[in-house]
């Protein structure tokens, strides 16, 4: 045996999946070019099922899960996405991020069947010619996330979707590849708490074959069917939350430049 070979403890039992780490971020900060936005965080979000970061809603929380599926680079620290270090571009090939308005905007004044239908030639093959999103297409982007709710009219404007569709309907052309981890925004977000409840619901069984990661500022212990809550007391927002007012959103300038410059 050479020196660089490492014996195997047979006795040692298996690391299940749910037992790894998917995500490890270890003193994470980020910094925009006008100040701090959080950290420095750590946190670990085991593989396979829904994880809730327990944290008030903000630009920093947003700033938090945009990192959490590579979308945002860390200004420090080290962030750990499939067993690679430091790899952003990787982890943003492997996710989906839903309900954050500065990644998933859709226009409202447009139609179900014209938004599936931009969302299925957006992820086709370029010399792939894709025909106008058929009521078969919604049904098959939209089923995996509504599950026993009915998937949106076709012809059904987004602006008039109740709450509980409209959210669903996001989440579904995000995760259209369905990747290892699926990010969503905070759950919160939902008026209703009925609404909140039924879309965790969703996200549950989406996590049976998917790792997916959301926030909700109420979340203080995991409900049935969450895996983890994780309290994430480190976004502190201050002096960052005194620019809420401005008409210009600071992060949204933020991610659009990071985004223009192609995470690598």
């Amino acid at each position: 045996m050479s020196d660089s070979t490492i014996p195997i403890d047979d006795e040692a039992p298996p690391v299940r999946p749910e037992q790894q780490s998917i995500l490890r971020a270890d003193g994470i900060v980020v910094r925009a070019s006008w100040g701090h936005i959080f950290g420095p965080l750590d946190l670990t979000v085991r593989t396979g099922g829904v994880t809730i970061l327990s944290a008030p809603g903000g630009r920093a929380r947003t700033a938090l899960l945009m990192v959490l599926c590579g979308r945002m680079r860390p200004s420090q620290g080290t962030l750990t996405s499939f067993g690679a270090i430091r790899n952003p571009h990787a982890l943003f090939t492997k996710s989906a991020v839903a309900l954050i308005p500065e990644v998933d905007y859709i226009e409202q004044a447009i139609t179900v069947q014209d938004v599936v239908t931009d969302q299925l030639r957006w992820n086709a093959p370029w010399y792939k010619f894709v025909p106008r999103a058929s009521a078969d297409d919604i049904e098959r982007v939209c089923r995996p996330v509504f599950g026993v709710h009915p998937v949106p009219n076709p012809k059904a404007f987004v602006e008039e979707l109740p709450e509980l569709d409209n959210a669903l309907l996001r989440i579904a052309l995000a995760n259209l590849r369905r990747p290892p981890l699926l990010v969503v925004g905070g759950i919160d977000g939902m008026t209703r708490d009925h609404n909140r409840q039924l879309l965790l619901e969703q996200l549950i069984e989406l996590g049976r074959e998917q790792t997916v990661v959301t926030a909700d500022v109420n979340a203080y212990e995991p409900e049935p069917g969450v895996r983890e809550v994780i309290a994430v007391n480190e976004l502190i927002e201050s002096e960052f939350d005194a620019l809420g007012d401005a008409d210009d959103d600071p992060l949204s300038d933020e991610l659009a430049r990071i985004q223009q410059e192609d995470v690598r």
